[in-house]
């Protein structure tokens, strides 16, 4: 790309001295820290791997970008903040993103990035869901004896005239309703679902799916499944219990909160006489009417000064009080919302701006790819630091915006990196775990 010389910036002086400045200082990038994320990808061969889930259409005499650098190219920029790929239109010149996705040459343009992603096919797509779920599997380096997976809904709010767009009432605006699976902090599924349909919807055949896959790789693991009350439905809820565990909201209807009705003013008179927030548990058989049998539930009231609230929830476990269900279960799904709320805010898994639906279910996955990407980073090779357990945002505040000089000649590529970077401790311990052979 040509640039005419920019004329000098000018600022207000210090001490009698000018300050000018201008963009030609060469060689200097503000994310340095993207070396970091580069020895990650390499150690795992997690790019690569998913690389290969790609079927690659394009006449291989004219290809310039394989599938293996655009998929880095996006994912890398995804982990910077860079959103969208009109902002390739000038990263692609970047030194630091050059050499973090292994090319010494300009990298793929904003339209190269756009029919990448426009190509994509449904195949493509499951596969690369299957590969987040092995590698859950290729890290555990013991077969667990017991997992949760952990299911939420979530809105993507859309403009524009995308494929499957529709209003949903509840959330009150045109958006997609994508479904996530975690189990800890690995994120197994991201499944995007236009919003016209029940926020259930495909989640019984996943769970099906993962149950026989983790059988297959531990026969002796306990499953647990948790969500809240939009997947109490009857099937989903028949096959768990021939099945697996489950700790599941339930929707508040007349006859539950009838059932509730004791405990409610039992919460009311106890805070009206000591004037302390009440928090009361108690359990009961029910059975809706499409139910085949009754089943425990679990209800939970509390009486403070802003008013009452009562929760509900469903389960087949025998064992434990109500509280300690509640309080140790179902109240630990808190921590896959978090990770969704990194997946919307810090990888922009919602910025689904492409016409097509496909397109835009690659989109999502992009942005959980990048997300396995710093999770391992952070479970691995930051783990003895201050931000082992940090939210994406503030791993790339604090570790990939590095300002940094790139010298390079034609015997060795030099980073210098300011003397005065406040995390230069946790930088050089996380590459001291990552020490290429």
């Amino acid at each position: 790309m040509t640039h005419c010389t920019p004329k000098p910036l000018r600022f207000s002086s210090l001490n009698g001295k000018k300050i000018q400045s201008s963009f030609t200082g060469g060689d200097i990038s503000s994310d340095g820290g993207l070396l970091l994320l580069r020895e990650v990808d390499k150690k795992l061969g997690l790019t690569k791997k998913f690389s290969k889930a790609f079927n690659d259409q394009r006449h291989q005499g004219y290809i310039s970008h394989s599938v293996h650098d655009l998929l880095k190219q996006r994912v890398y920029a995804l982990s910077a903040g860079y959103e969208d790929v009109n902002d390739h239109d000038f990263l692609r010149n970047d030194l630091c993103f050059q050499i973090a996705v292994g090319r010494e040459v300009n990298l793929a343009s904003g339209s190269t990035l756009s029919r990448f992603e426009n190509a994509v096919d449904r195949r493509t797509l499951v596969e690369i869901n299957q590969l987040l779920v092995e590698h859950f599997i290729d890290n555990q380096k013991v077969a667990p004896t017991e997992i949760t997976l952990d299911f939420d809904p979530t809105d993507h709010q859309i403009y524009g005239k995308q494929e499957n767009r529709h209003y949903h009432g509840y959330y009150r605006e045109q958006c997609f309703l994508p479904l996530h699976v975690f189990c800890g902090d690995y994120l197994l599924v991201s499944m995007l679902r236009p919003s016209n349909i029940d926020g259930s919807k495909y989640a019984g055949a996943i769970l099906r799916l993962l149950t026989k896959r983790f059988k297959q790789a531990w026969p002796n693991v306990k499953i647990t499944f948790r969500g809240d009350c939009a997947f109490g439905r009857k099937r989903l809820l028949h096959w768990m219990d021939n099945n697996i565990e489950y700790v599941t909201g339930l929707a508040g209807n007349a006859r539950l909160q009838a059932n509730a009705k004791d405990l409610l003013r039992k919460a009311e008179s106890q805070f009206k006489e000591s004037g302390k927030d009440q928090r009361l548990f108690t359990e009961f058989a029910y059975a809706a009417g499409t139910w085949k049998s009754s089943r425990r539930v679990i209800v939970k009231v509390e009486k403070n000064i802003n008013g009452t609230n009562q929760r509900f929830i469903v389960t087949n476990r025998k064992d434990g009080t109500p509280q300690a269900i509640y309080d140790e279960q179902y109240c630990l799904r808190g921590d896959m919302e978090n990770g969704i709320k990194q997946m919307k805010l810090d990888l922009y898994a919602d910025r689904n701006s492409c016409q097509l639906f496909l397109a835009n279910q690659l989109r999502v996955l992009l942005s959980a790819i990048a997300f396995a990407l710093i999770a391992e980073l952070k479970r691995t090779h930051l783990n003895t630091t201050q931000f082992a357990k940090a939210y994406c945002k503030t791993i790339r505040l604090k570790l990939f915006k590095i300002g940094v000089i790139i010298l390079k000649n034609t015997r060795r590529i030099q980073f210098l990196f300011s003397s005065n970077h406040p995390h230069q401790a946790e930088f050089i311990a996380a590459i001291n775990s990552l020490a290429p052979p």
